[in-house]
């Protein structure tokens, strides 16, 4: 069966018709179903209420403090093909974003919600590439392509004492058939307070299955004066110990940048979105968000996967500088499941931001 086709993907292939049901999710429409939008009353206090059924009468929910709120549960096979979610910037370390394919009980998502879509250290700025955007004045947006083949849950737990009012979504999906062959979607967040004994970020560490690396997003607070960037990511695929078989040459490198970046951009695949003094914010130390999407060069592997980042600056002497800096990560990927399990997600003082 013709994937490209079956999953209508890219604009090449949009003339082509399929069989496929779109589907979408909001607080307007809880479950999705067809017909079910637009469905709520409006009590006195509701803005419709002088219009009455059928109009803005749901259009977002309220966190309740210390719980979790399932967003949606979706019978398969299908593909989420879009997310689109804004809140205020006090849930987006404090809630962590879920997703569970085909019932299983460990999340193959599990991410701060602003992180999940670029947004890192618990700030909002603006994020223009082809997986993820973030659209003034805080629209976010996601196109990783999601299959499923019986069910999909997505759930957002807050962990603030307080509710988070005005939380707006939007999910939607195709009800369609999937391929055998097709991996499932995943992401992790990891933070690690590097050392000059060990000046080494884990991004990922622990992948068992078949599958491929497709992203990495990095919010990176400096400690240290002067360049950050020197440090390397590696990629220590299929059984690699001591040595990686993929070696970067720097921090920009990876990024796609250059000579210790010079300024912000924002690309299809990659980009350096948030940085000193344009992200500066007084009394606070240097903070840099950076993005790279593997899309149009994924990293395979067939059984295991781990990925590092180095933090390295430089001594007067002109030697590496061990650094020991703030870092967080999202990796994303797809495999086939089951996943191994993640590492328990820090409680939520560890997330804030410095």
């Amino acid at each position: 069966m013709d994937i490209v086709r079956l999953l209508n993907f890219g604009l090449g292939s949009l003339p082509l018709l399929s069989d496929a049901e779109t589907r979408s999710i909001s607080a307007e429409n809880p479950t999705g179903e067809k017909g079910g939008g637009a469905k709520a009353e409006p009590d006195e206090k509701s803005p419709a209420s002088m219009l009455g059924k059928g109009w803005k009468v749901r259009p977002c929910i309220t966190l309740p403090p210390e719980s979790t709120t399932t967003l949606a549960e979706i019978e398969g096979p299908g593909i989420i093909q879009h997310i689109w979610i804004t809140v205020h910037p006090n849930a987006y370390r404090d809630t962590i974003i879920r997703f569970y394919w085909d019932g299983e009980e460990s999340p193959s998502v599990e991410v701060p919600l602003g992180d999940f879509f670029c947004n890192g250290h618990g700030l909002r700025y603006n994020v223009n590439s082809l997986a993820v955007c973030v659209n003034p004045s805080g629209g976010f947006n996601c196109y990783w392509p999601m299959p499923f083949k019986k069910s999909a849950k997505i759930t957002i737990e807050n962990q603030r004492w307080e509710p988070i009012g005005g939380f707006f979504y939007q999910i939607t999906y195709a009800l369609t058939e999937i391929p055998e062959e097709v991996g499932y979607f995943h992401a992790q967040w990891r933070r690690s307070m590097t050392s000059r004994e060990r000046p080494e970020h884990v991004i990922l560490d622990g992948v068992k299955g078949r599958g491929h690396y497709v992203g990495t997003f990095l919010a990176w607070s400096q400690f240290s004066s002067g360049w950050w960037g020197e440090g390397e990511i590696k990629f220590y695929i299929d059984g690699d110990t001591e040595h990686p078989t993929i070696c970067g040459t720097g921090t920009e490198d990876y990024f796609c940048g250059a000579w210790g970046f010079g300024e912000s951009f924002c690309s299809p695949y990659t980009g350096y979105i948030f940085h000193p003094p344009s992200g500066g914010i007084s009394g606070t130390v240097p903070r840099h968000s950076m993005y790279r999407w593997h899309i149009m060069d994924p990293i395979r592997f067939r059984s295991d996967l781990k990925v590092t980042i180095q933090a390295l600056g430089w001594w007067p002497n002109g030697k590496f500088q061990p650094l020991t800096d703030d870092i967080a990560s999202v990796a994303y990927w797809y495999q086939t499941e089951p996943h191994a399990p993640f590492p328990p997600m820090p409680p939520i003082h560890e997330r804030w931001a410095r």
